[in-house]
């Protein structure tokens, strides 16, 4: 699911009754979207990776860990997924609880099919934004991990604003040397420009540039 096109994310329902998931599933898939069905909270956690792109609908009570339960911890793990909770027993204090969480939506039972179809496809365009940054990011990161310790010690230089002569001063190298791990950190890094460099870092994580 590396794509952020909500025509081609995952939508992932959770609930305990299989009627309701093929439901759902099937109304889902008849939009163009690619549906998986969990009968708890515990399946979707077994079967969650980190990167998923989608949007979770969730029944609110259900054996075990309750559907506000799964969205909690979701939230305090940081996971990016909209949540859309749909329930048969909501109620004004399961509700604020949901949206304090960050629930995308909240639907009682029975729901209209279009109303969920727009929320589903509202909460996909929503986030794309978010998953496109944490795209970005993942990416920075990655290339930072391929530099060697010497051309970090340059790349934390050359975020500095520091030039090739007084970097070369400061690591007592050469400016031809500098100048080669320069070429070696930009091929690497993907970019063509010291600018396009440091705006590639802003995406990174700080800490893995200079450890």
């Amino acid at each position: 699911m590396k794509s952020t096109q909500s025509g081609k994310a995952t939508v992932f329902i959770v609930d305990d009754n299989p009627a309701v998931r093929d439901a759902i599933r099937w109304l889902v898939e008849q939009v163009g979207l690619n549906a998986k069905t969990f009968a708890s909270a515990r399946d979707f956690l077994a079967a969650f990776q980190p990167g998923m792109r989608g949007c979770l609908v969730l029944d609110i009570r259900m054996p075990g860990m309750s559907g506000i339960e799964l969205q909690e911890k979701l939230s305090r793990e940081q996971v990016h997924l909209p949540v859309i909770i749909v329930t048969g027993h909501g109620d004004v204090p399961v509700t604020v609880r949901a949206m304090k969480t960050g629930a995308f939506e909240f639907l009682q039972k029975p729901f209209n099919d279009q109303v969920l179809i727009d929320a589903i496809q509202a909460a996909l365009g929503k986030y794309s934004a978010v998953w496109e940054q944490e795209d970005k990011r993942s990416q920075a990161n990655r290339s930072l991990a391929a530099l060697t310790r010497r051309e970090r010690e340059i790349l934390e230089l050359l975020r500095r604003g520091k030039p090739n002569k007084v970097i070369a001063a400061e690591l007592d190298l050469s400016v031809r040397t500098v100048e080669g791990h320069r070429a070696n950190i930009t091929e690497k890094m993907g970019v063509k420009s010291l600018g396009q460099l440091i705006e590639l870092l802003l995406k990174s994580d700080p800490d893995n540039v200079s450890n």
